[in-house]
């Protein structure tokens, strides 16, 4: 089944929605409304997050593009340099000023998380290699869960990774053997973040520090 990727904007008053038809669609929420519409060639929308405090809504693609769009007349506001392989997801950090992006892959090939500056140059800052296949979700991780800034990444090959957001440092990988691929990270309170699964539904997990840092799945649903 095909994805309808959709979010909205922190005051409730706007719905974005994105499609395989290569369409954006802005909605006013208290009327139902259309209010934009905008379409271009080959973005076959994969994710779409919203930029805290901002009109900006970020948007991954399968023509291996990260769009920056502007929601006052729905305008591409920036587009980041061209990845190499499909984007699948992207995610904003709280304060606004970094997010990330993830690609599809094969075999090591791909299979990356990209860290991106949001707020000056609008570069890339940082990579996150070590999956073997597509990574399918990419979620900043609060400070006070690994002490210090860290994001997670979930993957189909089966594992979930907890990644030093400065240096690109792999610093814990649980490996959910059995649970098909792995395709949705959501962080679930300060301690906790819930990874869905193909198999074996949403696994709950925690970071554990009696021995260093430690991811650990506590229960499957």
């Amino acid at each position: 089944m095909d994805r309808f990727p959709a979010v909205v904007s922190q005051d409730s008053s706007q719905l974005c929605t994105g499609s395989r038809d290569n369409s954006l669609l802005l909605w006013d929420v208290g009327t139902g409304q259309c209010a934009e519409r905008v379409s271009v060639s080959r973005n076959l929308v994969t994710h779409l997050c919203w930029v805290p405090r901002e009109p900006y809504i970020l948007q991954t693609s399968e023509d291996k593009t990260i769009r920056l769009w502007d929601s006052r007349g729905l305008q591409v506001a920036h587009v980041f340099p061209i990845k190499q392989h499909i984007q699948t997801y992207c995610e904003v950090s709280e304060d606004g000023r970094r997010c990330i992006s993830c690609s599809s892959g094969f075999g090591g090939e791909g299979c990356e998380a990209t860290l991106w500056d949001l707020r000056q140059t609008r570069n890339r800052i940082c990579e996150y290699k070590g999956h073997f296949q597509t990574v399918a979700s990419c979620v900043f991780l609060p400070r006070a869960l690994a002490l210090m800034p860290v994001i997670a990444t979930s993957s189909h090959d089966c594992k979930v990774k907890i990644w030093n957001q400065d240096t690109g440092a792999c610093l814990s990988t649980l490996s959910l053997d059995g649970s098909g691929p792995l395709t949705s990270l959501a962080v679930a309170d300060t301690t906790s973040s819930l990874c869905a699964s193909f198999s074996r539904g949403i696994h709950l997990l925690r970071v554990d520090h009696s021995q260093g840092l430690e991811l650990r799945e506590v229960a499957a649903f």
